[in-house]
């Protein structure tokens, strides 16, 4: 596609050779002689990808010119030309009115790699992108035919994350169904690994990894029995995958310093009831209802599921000998998270603040229900931009910039990950059997066994027993549980939402994040 460039210099005639030269490399260049012919041609309908504007014309000036052009096409790259390397000029580069800038005298190749930086970067960061996937591919591959432990398969996570946000700039149809291949059959061997080593993990017959229920203690407690005074502040953003942090990471970071980036394993099913409440008890749900049961709500009962949560921490934190006062508040809307800024000097007195924010959550289920929400988040990318542009104007980013400016530990850390949903898998049940569409528990189930993850004695998953017999069944990557009745209706609504329950690397790898202010 050719690309066209609009240069206005009263001296134009002088740099017919750089015109000529950019012509010859197959450019388009559209010569004016003022300020104001720029900003007619612009007017006219002309097609421009960018502008170059020397800075001192008569009548119109460069920097007058520079903002006409931004109020009406803001996104159009502009280079000032300029004689001195004044300040105000490195000024507007930084603040974005400018793309770029050079000092006169300039030459060709000056030009050159300046219209290639700014036209055809993407292209041509996209294209190394993808010849580096492709190069990377088979090692991929290769790694994946081999028996991964669980550090190795959050690092294979790691570099499926990475590929997956370097790609997502690429219009390549091809190299993103070579990716989506590739991710599908990784998430089907994590859950083969998942599934063989998860029973003996929970039962303590093999060394398991951090889990939801060991978390706390071992990478919250170090912090809250290092000796400073320094409080910490635990931020559980209900609903956020690793995909979505490495997202949002580079905003975090203009304010902080990631000092541990770390993922850990969540228990099934990998839902707010089940993981969360394990994370704070520090306790598997079953030993919860046994040992707590006063602070344990089941699926067939009435009420709120996790509205003993601080409770349940305040006991994990006793258990191991930390009577510490601490906070908990969660954050359901904006004017309440604004007020919790407000009240920081507040919790700056107590060791440990929990905050949990339930966005995320709450965005996966309105994209299931809202028309207007799925054409927003169309697919994985827009997922995570639609999380991004919450954060950037939300009150958690206020409470962090707040946070970067005091010697606190903040933890950022979730209870689960969803994952996209695409392939119904029938099951039969009564009307007792549970709702959630990646896990089901209840009486007289009927499924194929070889489409889930089956486990008949609640006892050996430490989840507690509704009813006998009653076996759990989980969904693996992207499918979904649907029923026979309405099944097409069905199978449309749910296709292609996010949902969260059964067993995948972005449901259960989620990140745990520790960080300070810079």
């Amino acid at each position: 596609m050719e690309v066209t460039i609009l240069w206005a210099d009263d001296e134009i005639d002088l740099l017919k050779p750089h015109i000529l030269f950019l012509e010859e490399k197959g450019y388009r260049v559209i010569p004016v002689m003022s300020g104001r012919d720029a900003v007619d041609e612009l007017e006219g309908g002309t097609t421009v990808d960018m502008v170059f504007l020397d800075e001192q014309m008569p009548g119109l000036s460069g920097i007058d010119t520079l903002k006409l052009i931004k109020q009406k096409w803001p996104q159009l790259p502009v280079v000032m030309i300029t004689k001195s390397e004044e300040e105000h000029i490195m000024e507007d580069a930084l603040g974005g009115k400018i793309s770029d800038y050079l000092i006169k005298p300039v030459n060709p190749n000056q030009i050159l790699l300046t219209v290639k930086k700014h036209t055809e970067l993407r292209r041509l960061q996209s294209e190394r992108s993808t010849m580096d996937y492709q190069r990377q591919f088979r090692e991929i591959g290769m790694q994946l035919s081999d028996r991964m432990d669980a550090e190795e398969w959050k690092e294979m996570y790691r570099r499926l994350v990475y590929w997956d946000l370097e790609l997502a700039g690429t219009d390549d149809a091809n190299i993103h169904d070579i990716f989506l291949s590739q991710k599908r059959e990784a998430d089907a061997q994590f859950c083969r690994f998942y599934e063989s080593h998860y029973l003996d993990w929970i039962a303590g017959r093999e060394e398991k990894p951090a889990m939801s229920q060991t978390v706390i203690q071992q990478w919250l407690m170090p912090l809250l029995n290092s000796g400073t005074e320094r409080p910490t502040f635990l931020i559980v953003i209900d609903n956020f995958r690793y995909d979505q942090w490495k997202m949002v990471q580079p905003m975090i970071e203009q304010y902080f310093r990631v000092e541990r980036d770390e993922m850990y394993y969540t228990i099934i099913p990998t839902t707010t009831q089940f993981a969360r409440n394990a994370m704070f008890a520090g306790l598997m749900p079953g030993e919860i209802e046994r040992k707590y049961p006063q602070y344990w709500v089941n699926e067939d009962e009435e009420g709120w599921k996790n509205q003993y949560e601080n409770e349940l921490l305040d006991e994990n934190l006793r258990r191991h000998g930390l009577n510490i006062k601490h906070t908990y508040n969660k954050v359901l809307n904006a004017q309440y998270g604004r007020k919790l800024v407000e009240r920081l000097p507040e919790l700056m007195q107590s060791p440990l603040n929990v905050i949990i924010y339930n966005f995320i959550d709450m965005l996966s289920h309105a994209r299931t229900d809202s028309d207007i929400v799925r054409e927003l988040a169309d697919d994985e990318r827009a997922y995570r931009s639609l999380t991004l542009s919450w954060l950037e104007h939300s009150p958690l980013m206020e409470m962090l910039q707040a946070l970067s400016e005091r010697d606190v530990n903040v933890v950022i850390t979730t209870d689960h990950g969803s994952v996209k949903i695409d392939r119904p898998v029938r099951v039969r049940g009564d009307r007792d059997i549970s709702v959630n569409l990646r896990y089901k528990q209840g009486r007289l189930m009927e499924y194929k066994a070889s489409d889930v993850f089956e486990v008949k004695d609640p006892a050996k998953l430490f989840l507690p027993r509704l009813h006998l017999p009653s076996p759990y069944i989980f969904c693996r990557g992207g499918d979904f549980f649907a029923y026979p009745n309405n099944y097409n209706e069905y199978v449309k609504y749910y296709t292609n939402t996010f949902q969260h329950g059964g067993i995948s690397m972005e449901e259960c790898l989620v990140p745990f994040i520790l960080m300070r202010g810079k």
